[in-house]
C-alpha cells in the first residue's frame, strides 16, 4: 500500500522535470534576434524585430536576460540608450510602503519607486 503514494510521487516529479526543457531552438534564435536588434540602437530596426517575430513586449522585457544580463542592463551596457529608454517602462517597480498609523503627522512619507 507504502507504494502507490511513493509511485505517485515519483510520477510527479519525472512530470515537472519537462517544465525545465531547454527552450526550443526557434524560440531561442528570436529571442537572439531581439537581443541583437536591442544594442542596435537604432528604433527602426528594433521596431521591425518586434513586430516581424510578434513580441508581446510587456510580457517579455521583464524575463528577457542576454548574456547574463536583464535586456534592460544589456542595452545600457552597449550604450543602446535609445531601445533602454523605449523598455524601461516595461521593467518591475519597486515601491516602499510606511506604516501610516506608525508615522507623526510632522514627520516626511517616502514611496521609492523605478520609472
Amino acid at each position: 500500500m507504502k507504494k502507490l503514494p511513493v509511485l505517485s510521487a515519483l510520477a510527479l516529479t519525472a512530470a515537472s522535470f519537462g517544465a525545465f526543457a531547454a527552450m526550443s531552438p526557434n524560440v531561442e534564435n528570436t529571442l537572439i534576434a531581439v537581443c541583437k536588434a536591442g544594442i542596435s540602437n537604432s528604433p527602426v530596426q528594433f521596431a521591425h524585430t518586434m513586430k516581424d517575430y510578434r513580441i508581446n513586449e510587456a510580457r517579455i522585457f521583464p524575463r528577457l536576460v542576454c548574456n547574463g544580463d536583464t535586456f534592460y542592463d544589456f542595452a545600457v551596457a552597449h550604450g543602446a540608450d535609445k531601445t533602454a529608454k523605449r523598455i524601461a517602462r516595461y521593467l518591475p517597480g519597486q515601491v516602499t510602503i510606511k506604516d501610516l498609523a506608525m508615522v507623526n503627522q510632522d514627520e516626511m512619507l517616502y514611496v521609492n519607486f523605478d520609472e
